[in-house]
């Protein structure tokens, strides 16, 4: 959770998560898991290295799908009902082991850490951060949006839960937006405009999401006799290409291909993002971005105070994990971003009303624009949207002197550089998504605030980020 104030301001809880690569049960959870497998399969599970934190742990059966699951259920002899049974299990209880209790902050993974946050909680603590760091009374706020991809299970209106429990003034108004993993800028991008339009003076923007949270989903119309298949909400709303019926990396997969774009580039990419993430917060350089938050348990408190994915990786291992999407493919668990549970907020106001309130910004939004591409071809569209951004503000690439595009997958990046002709060392300076996390309904306005803080006095800077159904956001700042 980040806040463009300052001062420090939330959590990205991170998780490396084998969810398109494969599955790792701890001991404990494997002797369980095994004594109710079906006797078919069992022999999935075995014991060896995990792929990218290289401790001992136990295995299912490599698998890139739920696809691939039931390829490999049916090559066992398993009928329909177990098939649909392992996949739930596969899916519920496919996790990252701990080896033991750990003195540093946790990693705050899918079902992990943070798993007893809801999204309306986690956007409630970056926006209260916000609002204090950038001392602003919560009744000034006339308005709030707030991102959120998967609201299934969440409640009401998960933005007006984010505002009155904030301390936002029961007058104001509060919209949650869905642009996928756009949602936190577009929200941004909308509070922008209020603001122009004269409509408001102070506005809070966002977003937030707890993929752990995420919940299976079930017909209301249930079969009359017999067994009924589950949905992952998380997979289903927001990982899931509905027009080609693939997961979004069997996209990124396309793209790789249509670009050029080789494993080898991306590798190097996601490498240099974590080593990036690493120098990062050895310097301190998130510390203005980043705010500690207590998680409660029965053994006592735990202070979640830094993102932990990039400490995670082990670079001698990521150019030989298996492909993720497809046989034979470039993308992998190393250079995609993990599933994450995160919020940001910023607080954006008129001129006129940081003057009278004796605010000082920390930078100004310039421009802003969106684009569309077809569906299969998202991870191209920020080099669309970025360019419609840049002339609105009469700028090019070369006045830009920090890029921020998201980092979906590796390729996005790779793409964004080769199309546009950006220089990669001004792209994500402090890591991206892929070491940091991308918890969908925050990215867009994560990159924000990471931007703002980035930059230098006078310099302009551009974030540009993805979402699925084959389009992009993308805006123009300037630090102040």
């Amino acid at each position: 959770m980040h806040d463009s104030s300052g001062s420090p301001l939330s959590l990205d809880a991170l998780v490396h998560t084998t969810l398109f690569h494969r599955f790792a049960l701890d001991a404990a959870e494997c002797t369980t898991f095994a004594a109710t497998l079906p006797g078919a399969a069992f022999p999935l599970l075995s014991q060896g290295d995990h792929p990218i934190l290289g401790t001992p742990c136990w295995f299912l059966h490599p698998c890139e799908s739920a696809a691939a699951v039931d390829e490999i259920m049916r090559e066992l002899g398993a009928g329909d009902d177990e098939q649909r049974w392992l996949e739930t299990w596969f899916m519920v209880l496919g996790s990252v082991p701990s080896s033991s209790p750990r003195p540093e902050p946790p990693t705050g993974s899918l079902n992990g850490t943070l798993k007893t946050f809801t999204a309306p909680q986690l956007g409630t603590a970056a926006l209260k951060h916000a609002l204090a760091a950038s001392k602003v009374d919560p009744a000034l706020v006339e308005e709030l949006y707030f991102g959120n991809v998967v609201q299934a299970g969440v409640g009401q209106s998960p933005a007006r839960q984010v505002a009155l429990n904030s301390g936002l003034s029961t007058s104001s108004d509060a919209t949650t937006i869905n642009k996928v993993c756009a949602s936190g800028m577009k929200s941004v991008i909308l509070a922008a405009q209020s603001i122009q339009l004269g409509d408001r003076s102070v506005v809070a923007a966002g977003g937030m999401e707890s993929m752990s949270n995420a919940p299976f989903l079930i017909p209301r119309a249930n079969p009359s006799f017999g067994k009924f298949t589950a949905i992952d909400s998380l997979e289903n709303d927001g990982l899931w290409d509905v027009y080609n019926n693939q997961a979004m990396g069997n996209c990124g997969e396309s793209a790789a291909v249509k670009q050029s774009i080789s494993r080898e580039a991306q590798d190097a990419h996601a490498i240099e993002s974590y080593k990036r993430a690493e120098r990062a917060w050895a310097s301190g350089a998130f510390e203005a971005e980043i705010v500690p938050i207590t998680v409660k348990g029965k053994k006592g408190d735990t202070i979640v105070k830094e993102d932990e994915e990039y400490k995670r990786v082990i670079y001698e291992k990521v150019p030989s994990l298996r492909s993720a999407f497809k046989q034979g493919g470039s993308i992998t668990a190393a250079n995609s971003s993990p599933l994450s549970d995160g919020a940001s907020a910023l607080i954006l106001m008129s001129a006129e009303k940081a003057k009278a309130l004796g605010i000082t910004p920390l930078a100004k939004i310039v421009s802003y624009a969106d684009a569309g591409v077809e569906p299969i071809d998202f991870p191209i569209a920020p080099t669309i949207a970025l360019p419609k951004a840049l002339e609105k503000a009469n700028l090019t690439v070369s006045d830009i002197s920090l890029f921020e595009i998201n980092e979906a997958f590796s390729v996005v990046v790779r793409i964004a550089e080769q199309v546009l002709s950006i220089d990669p060392a001004k792209i994500n300076v402090n890591g991206g998504a892929v070491a940091l996390g991308h918890a969908i309904g925050s990215s867009g306005a994560r990159i924000i605030v990471s931007l703002v803080h980035a930059l230098k006095s006078g310099q302009y800077g551009a974030a540009g980020v993805c979402n699925g159904g084959g389009a992009a956001s993308a805006i123009v700042i300037q630090k102040l």
